[in-house]
């Protein structure tokens, strides 16, 4: 068993959040998750150490799940001591967590820093005032760019959350949204299409036909774009796609939006798509049977998109009556090359 880095999720309870957000179930999205203590987070410390193989080289405990620093200082001391001793003894190698921008203070930085924390989150989501006050996220744009500026000032790194597609989105908005997260270069970011969860304020709204959310194929053509420009900017997407929970694998939870397990696999061949037709451009007015397109062996998948669909679509496309796909490591992760006969 291979693996580059292990983590040993800890959820928390919401507490740590007295917001509703028009999306947000986090029950639903996290799935239940219990009143922690000290005693069962080194219990759930161990279970996944006995778990996971010798010697593990990178692994790290992250906590999930409601806002961990609107917890009381002295709670997060407490959930925070038994993984800060882990650390201390060489156990764990990163300590991570989540929480809201308007919850960032000089205090609090300094006792997560004190408490061995490495990686901080902070879900901005939007970047438009409208579209916050919309969601009832109960901080501003300006709250989010003096937290990124305060964690900055300390040796944590940084990642961001975006949502695409909440209530008052639009084209614009969500564009000016990643414009101002590549202005605050975070180390990494996660996006999130908005699905219409049980129990939401979101899901009243859509009830009343006051919320439409936005087609899966158009959250694909958004989320493509994103990919890329953030790519461009090098600011790494780390997650695309909301993460599947029984819940949420099941439909149990979702009452409407553009939830697909396999989101970012269907974005990334939507991306290879156009590299292939972009390179077939040039032979314009060939009469093409068959096409080989070779590519770095890790994005063979992709390139035959998801269920084939990329090369169906070329098939049909192009009337060729069969299409090859070779990988080759010296290739470039993001570019193929084309064989046509």
């Amino acid at each position: 068993m291979s693996k580059k880095s292990y983590i040993i999720p800890i959820f928390i309870p919401h507490k740590g959040c007295p917001h509703d957000c028009s999306f947000c179930n986090q029950k639903k999205i996290a799935g239940e998750v219990e009143n922690n203590s000290e005693e069962n987070i080194i219990e759930v410390i161990n279970r996944y150490m006995e778990l996971y193989p010798k010697p593990i080289t990178n692994l790290e405990i992250a906590f999930y799940g409601g806002s961990f620093t609107g917890l009381p200082i002295e709670k997060q001391v407490e959930l925070l001591t038994p993984a800060y001793r882990m650390k201390k003894k060489g156990y764990v190698k990163e300590i991570r967590l989540s929480t809201r921008p308007d919850y960032i203070n000089k205090e609090i930085l300094s006792i997560l820093e004190q408490y061995g924390v490495s990686i901080i989150e902070l879900g901005v989501q939007s970047t438009d005032d409208h579209v916050l006050f919309l969601n009832k996220r109960g901080h501003t744009r300006k709250d989010i760019f003096k937290a990124v500026e305060l964690v900055k000032k300390y040796d944590f790194r940084l990642g961001l959350q975006m949502m695409v597609g909440l209530f008052g989105d639009s084209g614009n908005t969500i564009k000016r949204t990643a414009e101002d997260i590549i202005l605050l270069k975070p180390d990494f970011l996660r996006i999130y299409p908005t699905i219409v969860i049980k129990d939401t304020y979101l899901e009243i709204l859509y009830k009343k036909g006051e919320y439409v959310p936005f087609t899966l194929e158009e959250t694909v053509d958004i989320c493509k774009s994103l990919l890329l420009e953030f790519k461009e900017n090098n600011i790494p997407v780390i997650r695309l796609g909301l993460q599947s929970t029984e819940d949420i694998a099941y439909g149990k939870a979702i009452v409407a939006g553009p939830y697909h397990p396999a989101f970012r696999e269907i974005v990334e061949s939507e991306i290879y798509k156009d590299l292939i037709e972009n390179n077939l451009r040039k032979y314009d007015g060939y009469e093409l049977k068959e096409l080989t397109i070779y590519c770095h062996p890790s994005a063979a998948s992709k390139v035959a998109g998801y269920k084939q669909s990329n090369k169906n679509y070329l098939i049909n496309k192009y009337h060729l009556s069969k299409i090859i796909i070779k990988p080759y490591p010296s290739i470039e992760i993001d570019t193929v090359k084309l064989e046509v006969h």
